[in-house]
């Protein structure tokens, strides 16, 4: 892996990072050496995780549906590092709930995960970054191939996508960056155990141009990119990173 030494020494903060692309994306910028600050309401996992990396790794468990333990969180992390470079919004959840059993409590609760809480995140984040910051959200293709079972869940990534474009347009004038990542079907340990059957095996081999399996880790490698001056250039936009589903 490249080294991206304006990252070095810089402060960035990571929301559900104790697993899967969140915990990918922690490594990644620890490898870096940034100074990162990550939350997850898996309390194990993020300790674990922390100790495991152990110096410029901080880990809060936080509930991000509650607003208040979101801003003490960001207004303790403002307090060690003053200055906060990169926001990686990624905590998210995707319930399989067929449409007409939703509750409109599981719909309000997937909105304030998956939607509220990346706008709390930013509003409290972005008085504390300077001009080359980076905001960095996490959708999904499924905005495009739309699944059964799934109506909620992708109208919160449809409203993140959202977000991201009218907030760049927003926050341009400080020199700060928003943009998107819509990883495919990433093969996280979750993913593995609750849903990967050989039907959908045989999808994933059908619909990506390239039939490998996604790992957490290559989906971390373009939030780096969209953090480092290399896409000093890019704002407002989405990649995805499926190996070419949305291509076929």
């Amino acid at each position: 892996m490249a080294q991206f030494s304006e990252l070095k020494g810089q402060t960035v903060v990571v929301t559900g990072g104790a697993n899967g692309i969140g915990a990918a994306t922690v490594r990644l910028f620890h490898e870096q050496g940034a100074r990162v600050f990550f939350c997850d309401k898996d309390a194990t996992g993020g300790a674990q995780l922390a100790k495991e990396l152990g110096a410029n790794v901080s880990f809060q468990c936080v509930d991000l549906v509650n607003e208040r333990e979101i801003v003490s969180w960001v207004r303790q992390v403002k307090a060690e590092a003053k200055t906060i470079r990169v926001l990686v919004n990624n905590a998210a959840w995707d319930p399989r709930i067929p449409f007409l059993e939703i509750t409109s409590q599981q719909w309000d609760d997937l909105f304030a995960l998956n939607v509220r809480a990346g706008f709390l995140l930013a509003r409290e984040c972005i008085p504390a970054m300077a001009r080359g910051g980076s905001i960095v959200n996490i959708a999904s293709i499924v905005l495009y191939n739309s699944p059964k079972n799934l109506v909620g869940y992708v109208a919160t990534k449809g409203a993140v996508l959202g977000f991201t474009r009218c907030l760049a347009r927003e926050i341009g004038d400080r020199g700060i960056r928003v943009n998107c990542v819509s990883p495919g079907w990433v093969f996280t340990e979750r993913q593995i155990r609750d849903y990967l059957t050989p039907e959908n095996r045989k999808l994933i081999h059908e619909r990506q141009c390239i039939p490998d399996h996604i790992q957490p880790s290559e989906i971390a490698t373009v939030v780096l990119f969209l953090a480092s001056d290399l896409s000093a250039a890019v704002t407002g936009q989405e990649i995805l990173v499926d190996r070419g589903w949305q291509h076929s």
